[in-house]
């Protein structure tokens, strides 16, 4: 069998084979290492992907595809305005994919049973996994499985070195850093913890230059705009002049300094006073290392964390080992290593490794398996016949010798022996007295199967019979014993009907994988078969306990009363999910309810991910919202206590905050938007450093907004059971339980219900909703369910339009706010 990995990249990608014994690299029609993740399509339709789509890219933008990868997972189109075409990334990606298929000779790519292996970045999320394998299901690959990029660095780096150890791989790729922590004992590898960023890679540093060298200067020597970076006059000057800045940032790599440069007769683009542009800007090591310092700054603190994570300080480390592109350049791996204390070493090649990796690790999956599990370690013979005899064996190891041990089920007759030859190389153990427990090393000769025949004779020295005789005994390029979860990943439940949300995880982050489960929810309100409803198990990301939604929505599996076609699953029905979280960190949900003897599975379209997907193209009025809606919090934990977590969080926020109202480019938006991420999670750190005071502060803020706001609609017996909470709230504060919290949730909800019998409020709310179609995925399903809206508003008929504001709640992707009252999961814990 021929197993095949391929590393698929932001800027380049990798395919490599596998046979068990060596590694086989598939080069490019132009003869490189690395094909460039790049499409092309020309005016006469023709399609080109790799080396002269990147080219032809930065000359004719508008007909080109490239860096789709930073947006996989999300629903941003790509477009290409010059053959009137739009692209998701995932086709973009597929695109990719079938080209590099197509290096490989016809015996692999025509084999039904090649196992083919494709990388995603350590801190991809659910979505972006669905999507990659969405688009290898769309280019044909046949049998698929995903593995992390770190893990499988760390195969890479496993063949090439056998010496025992702790080492730190340093992936910095095209668009992602990956941080793997890996333990190394004779050849068995295990992953201690693993970190990484996002938006961090070569990419960014192309970014920093143009932005930083390039476009002040073409400012300050032409007449341009100073909207030049969206102005679409001059689309093709940026591509052209960002394309020479990354030639530049490459040959940077093997010289002191390098010229951005591109003749008037390359360019052909005149500025507004009719002259002809030209760039010729020379840039040196020194000036490069201060512009890119930071983001290297931020991978040495992402580093830090994960050894961290893992309980390591530097002295515990080996080495780093650097793989991507960027590590090319030398005074980067300088200064990651010195500033980590740990000794760097370049044992494998950084352009291919990830795709070496991935084909080895591609040997050790149970292809037969649906989960793609992995092979098992252990092997066993049963020899049958008038003897209860059977040999147990390590069936897969690194080490280059392995035991065998016969098992007797009664005791064999005085003078019976058995032998072990290699059918490889013609060795042979010679004759050996068999008893129970009896064993032999056998030396494993060469890489891939070695295989071993069995020999029992009686006590007259005359063959015995054997059912199953052959042994074959795989030695691998080294094996991965354990796989951290990169992420968080859990169920929102409300913890009894009514109560607060919550999530119930799946799995933690460093829970080791592959990991199965099982957890029993009840349905919090009925669906009768053939309705319009659905019960609705939201998945997020992250660690933060609360607000839940300041975690990553990253999609929701629906059960809808059309999937089934007669019975009711009533209120307090029981919800049976068995889960499956694989090594890639892919999961896979069943959901069987026993009332109506019904089994629903992620696999068959019920796991929507399209509902957590982002069109980042229209995020910036979202992400705008969400930024100051958590700078709003972050000043006023400010006010209470003192936290450096809070200046740092505030630098992510000023950062997002500069995204323009209309900003349309993705990639801009997207950064903004894990800066709002990360500057989250650090406010939720510092609310359990600081619990008491925070919770005093969010108490205050909603009895501050029910007697400013909610108080004068309120009945009598409603504000005085309000009051009668907040003391029980207040009794709560230095509980260490949850207690306050759902007590808080409580005294929430009770104001937004108070609001929602007010007309008003109903009518307001309506109108945000219908404002905001960035909140909501499917764009036509926002669409219909506005004009619904509109239709009640007009007939006054305010008890519909009440059930059109539940239903656009129920549906929308989140928003800044804390008032998520109708917006939450309809499962409960059991």
């Amino acid at each position: 069998m021929k197993y095949v990995g391929i590393d698929l990249g932001t800027t380049n990608s990798a395919i490599c084979s596998f046979d068990g014994e060596s590694i086989r690299l598939y080069k490019s029609p132009e003869q490189h290492d690395v094909t460039p993740s790049a499409i092309f399509i020309d005016r006469r339709g023709n399609k080109y992907v790799g080396s002269r789509a990147y080219n032809n890219a930065a000359r004719n933008p508008d007909n080109a595809a490239v860096l789709f990868k930073r947006l996989i997972g999300t629903s941003t189109p790509v477009k290409l305005p010059a053959v009137n075409l739009t692209m998701t990334p995932e086709e973009c990606s597929a695109e990719v994919l079938r080209a590099l298929y197509g290096y490989l000779p016809e015996e692999i790519r025509g084999d039904g049973d090649t196992g083919t292996v494709i990388t995603v970045p350590a801190a991809f999320n659910q979505m972006q996994k669905d999507s990659t394998m969405a688009a290898a299901d769309a280019a044909g690959l046949g049998r698929v499985a995903l593995m992390q990029e770190p893990v499988a660095a760390v195969m890479s780096v496993m063949r090439q070195r056998k010496n025992d150890g702790v080492f730190v791989v340093y992936d910095l790729g095209g668009g992602t850093l990956d941080i793997a922590i890996a333990e190394s004992i004779s050849g068995r590898v295990t992953l201690l913890a693993h970190g990484g960023i996002a938006m961090c890679g070569g990419r960014d540093f192309d970014r920093i230059l143009f932005d930083n060298i390039v476009k002040p200067w073409l400012l300050e020597n032409f007449d341009l705009p100073e909207d030049l970076t969206t102005n679409p006059q001059f689309k093709s000057l940026l591509r052209m002049a960002t394309w020479a800045t990354e030639k530049a940032k490459i040959e940077l790599s093997q010289k002191e300094e390098a010229v951005v440069s591109l003749p008037e007769t390359e360019l052909g683009v005149r500025d507004q006073a009719g002259e002809e542009i030209y760039i010729d800007i020379t840039i040196d090591r020194k000036r490069y290392d201060g512009l890119i310092g930071p983001k290297v700054e931020e991978s040495i603190v992402s580093a830090r964390e994960t050894l961290e994570k893992a309980g390591l300080s530097p002295h515990d480390v080996e080495r780093v080992v650097f793989v991507g592109g960027p590590t090319h350049y030398k005074p980067l791996r300088d200064k990651v290593a010195f500033e980590l204390g740990i000794a760097p070493s370049t044992d494998v090649n950084p352009m291919t490794a990830v795709a070496e990796g991935a084909a080895v690790f591609a040997e050790s999956i149970d292809w037969a398996s649906q989960s793609r599990g992995r092979k098992s370690a252990r092997g066993a013979i049963s020899a049958g016949g008038a003897l209860d005899l059977s040999f147990n064996y390590i069936a897969r190891t690194p080490d280059s010798k392995a035991k065998i041990v016969a098992k007797l089920g009664s005791a064999a007759p005085a003078g019976v022996e058995f032998q072990i030859d290699s059918l490889d190389t013609g060795w042979s153990s010679g004759r050996i007295a068999l008893k129970d427990g009896a064993g032999i090393e056998l030396n494993l000769t060469k890489p891939g199967d070695n295989t071993f025949k069995v020999f029992v004779f009686d006590s007259n020295g005359g063959p015995v019979s054997l059912r199953e005789d052959k042994i074959v005994i795989a030695r691998t390029a080294a094996s991965i014993d354990a796989i951290p979860a990169s992420h968080s990943v859990g169920v929102e439940a409300r913890d009894k009907v009514g109560g607060r949300l919550s999530l119930d995880y799946l799995v933690r982050e460093g829970d080791q994988l592959p990991k199965k489960g099982k957890k029993t929810f009840k349905a919090g309100e009925s669906l009768k078969a053939g309705s319009a409803g659905s019960i609705k198990f939201k998945l997020w990301e992250g660690d933060i306990s609360d607000p839940i939604n300041d975690n990553r929505f990253i999609g929701m599996f629906e059960i809808k009363g059309t999937d089934f076609d007669d019975g009711v699953i009533a209120a307090g029905a029981e919800l049976i999910c068995e889960y499956e979280v694989r090594d890639s960190g892919n999961i896979v949900l069943e959901v069987s309810v026993p009332s109506i003897s019904g089994s629903f599975q992620s696999g068959r379209n019920f796991y929507s991910s399209q509902e957590g997907k982002v069109d980042y193209t229209n995020q910036a009025k979202n992400i705008q919202e969400q930024s100051d809606h958590t700078l709003q919090r972050l000043d006023e934990m400010a006010s209470k206590v003192d936290d450096p977590r809070l200046e740092q969080a505030r630098e992510k926020l000023e950062q997002a905050s500069t995204i323009k109202t209309d900003e349309a480019d993705p990639e801009t938006a997207k950064q903004a938007m894990d800066h709002v991420q990360e500057a989250k999670r650090l406010l939720a750190l510092t609310r359990k450093e600081h619990l008491k005071d925070i919770r005093q502060l969010e108490l205050d803020k909603a009895v501050d907004f029910f007697d400013k706001v909610v108080r004068q609609h309120a009945r009598p017996t409603e504000a005085s059971s309000f009051d009668n909470l907040v003391k029980t709230a207040q009794r709560a504060i230095g509980s260490p339980s949850g207690d306050f919290e759902s007590h808080l949730d409580d005294l929430r909800s009770r104001s937004f219900m108070i609001l929602w019998r007010q007309d008003w409020f109903v009518i307001e709310r309506f109108k945000w909703l219908a404002e905001d179609a960035y909140l909501f995925p499917d764009a036509r399903e926002h669409a219909q369910l506005v004009a619904a809206g509109a239709e009640a508003l007009k007939a006054n008929d305010i008890d519909k339009l009440r059930a059109v504001v539940a239903h656009l709640d129920s549906i929308r992707i989140g928003s800044a706010g804390e008032d998520d009252m109708l917006a939450g999961a309809n499962i409960v814990r059991s």
